[in-house]
Protein backbone atom coordinates (compact mmCIF):
# COMPACT_ATOMS: atom_id res chain seq x y z
CA UNK A 1 0.00 0.00 0.00
CA UNK A 2 1.42 3.33 -1.06
CA UNK A 3 1.24 6.41 1.11
CA UNK A 4 -0.63 9.35 -0.35
CA UNK A 5 1.11 12.65 -0.70
CA UNK A 6 -0.12 15.32 1.72
CA UNK A 7 -2.88 17.49 0.32
CA UNK A 8 -1.55 20.64 1.99
CA UNK A 9 0.27 22.66 -0.65
CA UNK A 10 1.44 25.55 1.51
CA UNK A 11 5.16 25.90 1.91
CA UNK A 12 6.41 26.15 5.49
CA UNK A 13 8.09 29.45 6.25
CA UNK A 14 9.96 30.92 9.16
CA UNK A 15 8.24 33.83 10.86
CA UNK A 16 10.42 36.25 12.80
CA UNK A 17 7.61 38.29 14.32
CA UNK A 18 7.39 38.53 18.07
CA UNK A 19 4.10 37.24 19.42
CA UNK A 20 2.94 38.71 22.71
CA UNK A 21 -0.04 37.35 24.60
CA UNK A 22 -1.81 40.35 26.11
CA UNK A 23 -4.23 38.25 28.16
CA UNK A 24 -3.80 39.36 31.77
CA UNK A 25 -2.90 36.76 34.36
CA UNK A 26 -5.46 35.99 37.05
CA UNK A 27 -5.19 38.19 40.15
CA UNK A 28 -4.31 35.09 42.21
CA UNK A 29 -0.93 34.94 40.46
CA UNK A 30 1.39 37.65 41.83
CA UNK A 31 3.10 39.90 39.32
CA UNK A 32 6.87 39.73 39.25
CA UNK A 33 9.31 41.52 36.94
CA UNK A 34 11.76 39.51 34.89
CA UNK A 35 15.26 39.22 36.34
CA UNK A 36 16.77 40.75 33.21
CA UNK A 37 20.24 39.27 33.31
CA UNK A 38 22.31 36.99 31.14
CA UNK A 39 23.34 33.47 32.02
CA UNK A 40 26.77 34.41 33.41
CA UNK A 41 25.52 36.28 36.52
CA UNK A 42 22.92 33.56 37.09
CA UNK A 43 25.58 30.86 36.91
CA UNK A 44 27.88 32.86 39.16
CA UNK A 45 25.16 33.20 41.81
CA UNK A 46 23.56 29.79 41.24
CA UNK A 47 25.02 28.22 44.38
CA UNK A 48 23.64 31.06 46.51
CA UNK A 49 20.30 31.07 44.70
CA UNK A 50 20.01 27.33 45.27
CA UNK A 51 20.81 27.68 48.97
CA UNK A 52 18.40 30.50 49.72
CA UNK A 53 15.60 29.50 47.34
CA UNK A 54 15.51 25.75 48.03
CA UNK A 55 12.09 25.77 49.75
CA UNK A 56 10.54 27.71 46.84
CA UNK A 57 12.22 25.48 44.26
CA UNK A 58 11.00 22.39 46.11
CA UNK A 59 7.42 23.72 46.18
CA UNK A 60 7.57 24.54 42.46
CA UNK A 61 8.94 21.11 41.52
CA UNK A 62 6.38 19.35 43.72
CA UNK A 63 3.59 21.35 42.07
CA UNK A 64 4.86 20.45 38.59
CA UNK A 65 5.11 16.78 39.55
CA UNK A 66 1.58 16.74 40.92
CA UNK A 67 0.19 18.71 37.95
CA UNK A 68 0.87 15.81 35.54
CA UNK A 69 1.93 17.84 32.53
CA UNK A 70 -0.03 21.04 33.14
CA UNK A 71 2.49 22.58 35.55
CA UNK A 72 3.39 25.46 33.26
CA UNK A 73 -0.06 26.91 33.90
CA UNK A 74 -1.00 25.40 37.23
CA UNK A 75 2.27 26.32 38.96
CA UNK A 76 2.71 29.95 37.88
CA UNK A 77 2.26 31.18 41.44
CA UNK A 78 5.04 28.91 42.73
CA UNK A 79 7.25 29.81 39.76
CA UNK A 80 6.84 33.50 40.50
CA UNK A 81 8.03 32.89 44.07
CA UNK A 82 11.17 31.22 42.70
CA UNK A 83 11.80 34.20 40.40
CA UNK A 84 11.33 36.72 43.21
CA UNK A 85 13.68 34.75 45.46
CA UNK A 86 16.39 34.54 42.77
CA UNK A 87 16.04 38.28 42.12
CA UNK A 88 16.47 38.99 45.84
CA UNK A 89 19.67 36.92 45.95
CA UNK A 90 21.11 38.80 42.97
CA UNK A 91 20.14 42.11 44.56
CA UNK A 92 21.80 41.21 47.87
CA UNK A 93 24.97 39.93 46.21
CA UNK A 94 25.14 43.09 44.09
CA UNK A 95 24.74 45.29 47.18
CA UNK A 96 27.26 43.47 49.37
CA UNK A 97 29.83 41.95 46.99
CA UNK A 98 29.52 43.85 43.70
CA UNK A 99 33.21 43.92 42.79
CA UNK A 100 33.79 40.20 43.47
CA UNK A 101 30.52 39.24 41.79
CA UNK A 102 31.25 41.28 38.68
CA UNK A 103 34.76 39.83 38.33
CA UNK A 104 33.45 36.26 38.63
CA UNK A 105 30.55 36.55 36.21
CA UNK A 106 32.66 38.54 33.73
CA UNK A 107 35.21 35.73 33.80
CA UNK A 108 32.44 33.18 33.16
CA UNK A 109 31.14 35.31 30.31
CA UNK A 110 34.62 35.52 28.77
CA UNK A 111 35.40 31.80 29.24
CA UNK A 112 32.32 30.11 27.79
CA UNK A 113 30.70 29.56 31.20
CA UNK A 114 33.49 27.20 32.28
CA UNK A 115 33.59 27.35 36.05
CA UNK A 116 37.04 25.81 36.31
CA UNK A 117 38.48 28.76 34.36
CA UNK A 118 37.21 31.21 36.99
CA UNK A 119 38.19 29.65 40.32
CA UNK A 120 40.53 32.60 40.89
CA UNK A 121 37.50 34.93 41.11
CA UNK A 122 35.12 32.39 42.67
CA UNK A 123 37.02 32.14 45.95
CA UNK A 124 36.85 35.87 46.78
CA UNK A 125 33.15 35.92 45.82
CA UNK A 126 32.37 32.95 48.07
CA UNK A 127 34.33 34.51 50.93
CA UNK A 128 32.51 37.83 50.59
CA UNK A 129 29.04 36.26 50.39
CA UNK A 130 29.65 33.95 53.33
CA UNK A 131 31.08 36.77 55.46
CA UNK A 132 28.46 39.38 54.60
CA UNK A 133 25.29 37.47 53.74
CA UNK A 134 25.32 34.00 55.27
CA UNK A 135 25.50 32.99 58.88
CA UNK A 136 26.12 29.30 59.40
CA UNK A 137 24.06 27.61 62.08
CA UNK A 138 25.35 24.14 62.88
CA UNK A 139 22.51 21.77 63.57
CA UNK A 140 23.14 18.06 63.56
CA UNK A 141 25.63 16.25 61.36
CA UNK A 142 25.50 18.27 58.15
CA UNK A 143 24.78 21.74 59.47
CA UNK A 144 22.54 24.30 57.82
CA UNK A 145 22.79 27.89 56.72
CA UNK A 146 20.53 30.87 57.16
CA UNK A 147 20.71 34.07 55.17
CA UNK A 148 21.10 37.43 56.86
CA UNK A 149 18.55 39.71 55.28
CA UNK A 150 19.28 43.33 56.02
Amino acid sequence: MQKKAPTNTTTPSFNQHLLIDTTPLPSSIPAVPEIGTSSAPLLSASYFIGARCKPYNDDFMQCKTEANGTGEVDCLKEGRKVTRCAASVLEDVNKSCLEEFRKHWSCLDDNNQQLWQCRRWERPLNKCVFEKLVSVVFSGYGGSSTWNIS
